[in-house]
C-alpha cells in the first residue's frame, strides 16, 4: 500500500509529472540518467463512500448550530472527476478535481433518518444544522484545490462554489491491488465564507467535524515510459452514457462553453462594488482541434464573463439588463477532459490544442485570477486578434484589490430584499481566432457565432457576500439575452458588414402596466461587433405622448496600466445623452472622434433604452450609429403607433476613424454599409458572412 500524508508532502523535482501529456509543453525534458522508466497511470472515482462527522456544538458559547452530532453518509457519483496519479503502482499524487456527493440515510441521535426520495431542506433530523448547509445537502462535493491556493481539500456546494469546510491533517492511501485509493484522518475546519455567513467569523478554522473517503478508482489513461519519454499511451473507454444535449461534431474547429459551473464571489466587496467570477468548461464542437497555445503566443481563446437580471413588470421579466462584465481569461493547457461526449485525441497534440469532442475546465477560481485574466480592450472580437506577446495579460503597473479585473457588480443589483422576483443568468464566452483564420481557408466552415451559452442563477446572502444557486442547466451556443425570448421579447440578429465585422443582437419587448400605457423596452446586445454601436433613435409619430425615460449600463472598470484603453484612461461610464423631438427619440454617446474611451456598447456588452407612452405598438423603425466606422442603418422593432411608421432617421452618423479605439485594428478595411431597413423580426434568417457560418441554435 502506498501512503502520502499531506503535511510536509512534496513532489521532487524529478518526478516524472513532466511526462504526462498535459505537461509536455510546459516542463523541460529531464537527462536521460535521470529520467524514469514504468507504468504512470491517472486514475478517477469509479465509485466511493464519504462519511462526515459534524458537531458544531459549543462555537462562540452557543449550542444553538447543532442540536447534537450527526453523521452524514454519502456515495460518490459514477466516474467523479478527481484524478490520481499513479507510477509503478505507487501513488505520486493528485491534481485538481472534484467528486460529487449523494446523500444517504444518514442519522443524528434522537431523530429519524433520511428517507428516500427526501431533499436535504426538508429532511426530517436536519433542521437543527444551519440553513445554509441544510439547503446544500444534496449539491455537495469535495474537491482537489490546486496547490497554490493554500488548501488542499474543501467541502463545498456544487452550483454555488460556496466553501463550507476546508480539510486538514487527512492522509492518502493507494491500495495498487485492490486498485482502491482512501482519504483518512480528516478534519473539517470552519472556513472564513461559512463561518461569515453564520454570524460568528472569529470562528474562521475552527474544528466542526471529520471526513473520511473509500473509492475504488479507475485508469483513463496508462503511458509507458522509457527514460523519461512516452513511448505508448493507452486511454480506457469511459463508462458513461452521452447526454441528449451532447453537439454533433461539425467540419472545423469550434469551441463552445459546453457547461456554466458557477459563479462565484471571489472576496469582499470594495466599495459598493462585488467581484464575481463564472467557472466554464470549453467543449471543441468541431471535428478539428482548436489552438490553444499559451501566452506568450496568441493563439488561444479568450474568456470573457457576464451577469445578466431579469425583473420588472407583472411576472419579473419585463426588462433584462446587464449588471457585471470581467475582462478575460487567457486560456492554456487543454486537459482533454469529456464534458460533453467522447473526447478523440487521435492524431491530435494534446496540452497545445483542445481535441474534437473534448472539453477543458476553468474553475471560477482560475477565470478570476486577477494575474491571468486581460483588459478586452486588446482584443477584436470578430477575428479573435490581440498583440503578440504577453501586451493583452500585463499587470505591470499596478496594484490589485478585491474586485479588479472580475465581474464588477453593484451590490444593490444583488441584495435579494432590494430584487424581489429577479432572475440571474450568467453568461461566458470562449472567442477564438483560430476559428477565424479556418474561416478564411475554409469558408464553408466558419463557427464564428455560436461562441456564447447561459445558464440561470438566483441570488442568496447579503450585503456583503452572496450565494448563487443554480436554477437550471447551461444553454450552449446562445447568448443570454435569448433567456428573454423565452418569455415573449422578440430578438433580432444583425450583421452589418458581412465578412468584415461580427453580429449585435436587437432585442424588445412591449408590456402595457397600466390601463392605457405601454412599456417599449429595448435591449442591443453587441456580440462580436468590433466598430461598437454609439447611438440608438427610436421614431415617435405624431400624437405620441412619452414619459419615463430611462437608460441602463453596466459598470465600466476603471483604468488601469497597460489595459489598452486610449492613455489606459479605461472606458467613460457616463449615461448616454438623450434627446426627444416631434418625430423621434435618441440616445447617443460620445462620438470616436470626440472621446476614444466614450461608453460604446463594446463587444460583450448589452445596454437599455426605455419609456413609457399612450400609444400601443406597430411595427417600426430604429436607427442605430456606430462608433469607430460605418454609417447609421435601420433595424425593424416595435414602436408607438402613429402616423408613417418609417420616419427619417435621425441619429448623426458617427466619424468613420482612421484608426481604432484599441491597439487591435480592424482585420480588413470595412466598406460603408448604406443605411436600409431590416426585415420584419423573425422574418428570415441572419445575414451571413463571407464565408458562411453556421445557422444559430
Amino acid at each position: 500500500m502506498s501512503r502520502i500524508w499531506l503535511n510536509g508532502f512534496a513532489l521532487l523535482s524529478v518526478l516524472l509529472f513532466a511526462n504526462a501529456p498535459e505537461y509536455e509543453a510546459n516542463q523541460p525534458k529531464q537527462n536521460a540518467s535521470e529520467a524514469v522508466t514504468g507504468t504512470l497511470q491517472k486514475l478517477i472515482v469509479e465509485n466511493a463512500s464519504v462519511t462526515i462527522q459534524l458537531d458544531l456544538n459549543g462555537l462562540n458559547g452557543s449550542s444553538s448550530l447543532v442540536a447534537r452530532p450527526v453523521t452524514l453518509h454519502f456515495a460518490a457519483a459514477p466516474n467523479s472527476f478527481f484524478p490520481v496519479l499513479v507510477f509503478n503502482d505507487l501513488l505520486r499524487g493528485l491534481q485538481p478535481g472534484s467528486i460529487t456527493l449523494a446523500l444517504q440515510n444518514s442519522s443524528s441521535a434522537g431523530v429519524i433518518p433520511l428517507r428516500q426520495g427526501d431533499g436535504g431542506q426538508d429532511a426530517p433530523g436536519y433542521s437543527n444544522l444551519p440553513s445554509a448547509l441544510r439547503s446544500s445537502l444534496k449539491r455537495l462535493t469535495v474537491e482537489k484545490l490546486p496547490s497554490r491556493q493554500g488548501v488542499d481539500l474543501a467541502v463545498r456546494d456544487s452550483n454555488t462554489g460556496f466553501t463550507f469546510f476546508n480539510i486538514e491533517g487527512h492522509q492518502y492511501n493507494y491500495d495498487a491491488a485492490a486498485q482502491s485509493f482512501t482519504i483518512t484522518g480528516g478534519r473539517l475546519v470552519i472556513s472564513k465564507q461559512f463561518a461569515s455567513t453564520l454570524g460568528i467569523p472569529s470562528e474562521t478554522g475552527s474544528l466542526a467535524g471529520t471526513i473520511s473517503i473509500g473509492a475504488a478508482m479507475r485508469p483513463i489513461q496508462i503511458d509507458q515510459l522509457v527514460r523519461g519519454e512516452t513511448k505508448s499511451m493507452v486511454m480506457p473507454a469511459m463508462q458513461h452514457t452521452v447526454g441528449p444535449d451532447t453537439p454533433n461534431l461539425v467540419p472545423g474547429p469550434d469551441v463552445i462553453v459546453g457547461n456554466i459551473e458557477n459563479v462565484a464571489q471571489s472576496s469582499a466587496p470594495v466599495g459598493t462594488q462585488v467581484g464575481l467570477a463564472i467557472g466554464t468548461d470549453s467543449c471543441n464542437n468541431g471535428d478539428q482541434p482548436v489552438d490553444w497555445f499559451a501566452l506568450p503566443q496568441t493563439d488561444h481563446p479568450v474568456v470573457p464573463q457576464n451577469l445578466y437580471r431579469m425583473s420588472g413588470g407583472a411576472n419579473n421579466d419585463a426588462r433584462f439588463e446587464q449588471i457585471g462584465q470581467s475582462w478575460m481569461k487567457h486560456t492554456f493547457l487543454a486537459l482533454e477532459e469529456s464534458v460533453c461526449g467522447t473526447c478523440n485525441t487521435s492524431g491530435c497534440q494534446t496540452g497545445s490544442h483542445l481535441c474534437p469532442g473534448c472539453s477543458d475546465p476553468y474553475t471560477s477560481g482560475l477565470n478570476g485570477d486577477q494575474g491571468s485574466i486581460g483588459s478586452r480592450a486588446w482584443v477584436n472580437p470578430f477575428t479573435g486578434n490581440f498583440p503578440l506577446g504577453n501586451t493583452a495579460n500585463d499587470h505591470s503597473g499596478h496594484t490589485h484589490n478585491g474586485v479588479s479585473h472580475r465581474i464588477l457588480v453593484e451590490t444593490s443589483d444583488l441584495i435579494p430584499g432590494q430584487n424581489v422576483g429577479a432572475s440571474y443568468f450568467g453568461e461566458a464566452a470562449y472567442i477564438s481566432p483560430h476559428e477565424y483564420t479556418w474561416c478564411q481557408s475554409h469558408p464553408t466552415q466558419c463557427n464564428m457565432f455560436n461562441n456564447y451559452s447561459y445558464r440561470q442563477f438566483s441570488v442568496a446572502g447579503g450585503p456583503s457576500f452572496f450565494s448563487f444557486p443554480a436554477v437550471g442547466s447551461t444553454v450552449r451556443m446562445q447568448a443570454a439575452i435569448e433567456a428573454w425570448a423565452v418569455t415573449g421579447a422578440t430578438i433580432n440578429p444583425i450583421q452589418p458588414d458581412p465578412g468584415n465585422d461580427g453580429i449585435w443582437l436587437m432585442g424588445y419587448k412591449i408590456t402595457s402596466p397600466s390601463a392605457g400605457v405601454w412599456h417599449y423596452e429595448y435591449a442591443l446586445f453587441n456580440q462580436n461587433l468590433d466598430r461598437g454601436i454609439q447611438s440608438f433613435s427610436v421614431a415617435l409619430n405624431a400624437g405620441v405622448n412619452i414619459s419615463n425615460i430611462g437608460f441602463h449600463a453596466p459598470p465600466q472598470h476603471p483604468g488601469w496600466a497597460n489595459d489598452g484603453t486610449f492613455n489606459n484612461q479605461g472606458y467613460s461610464s457616463t449615461p448616454w445623452s438623450v434627446t426627444q423631438t416631434s418625430d423621434s427619440i435618441t440616445w447617443n454617446a460620445e462620438t470616436f472622434a470626440q472621446n476614444q474611451n466614450a461608453n460604446a456598447i463594446r463587444w460583450g456588452t448589452l445596454y437599455n433604452f426605455r419609456f413609457d407612452a399612450d400609444q400601443p405598438p406597430q411595427t417600426a423603425s430604429a436607427t442605430v450609429g456606430f462608433f469607430k466606422t460605418g454609417s447609421p442603418m435601420m433595424v425593424a422593432i416595435q414602436g408607438p403607433a402613429g402616423g408613417s411608421p418609417t420616419p427619417t432617421p435621425t441619429a448623426t452618423a458617427t466619424a468613420t476613424a482612421a484608426a481604432t479605439a484599441t491597439p487591435t485594428a480592424t482585420s480588413t478595411p470595412m466598406p460603408t454599409a448604406t443605411p436600409r431597413p431590416t426585415p420584419s423580426p423573425r422574418s428570415g434568417p441572419l445575414p451571413r458572412p463571407r464565408p458562411t457560418p453556421l445557422p444559430r441554435p
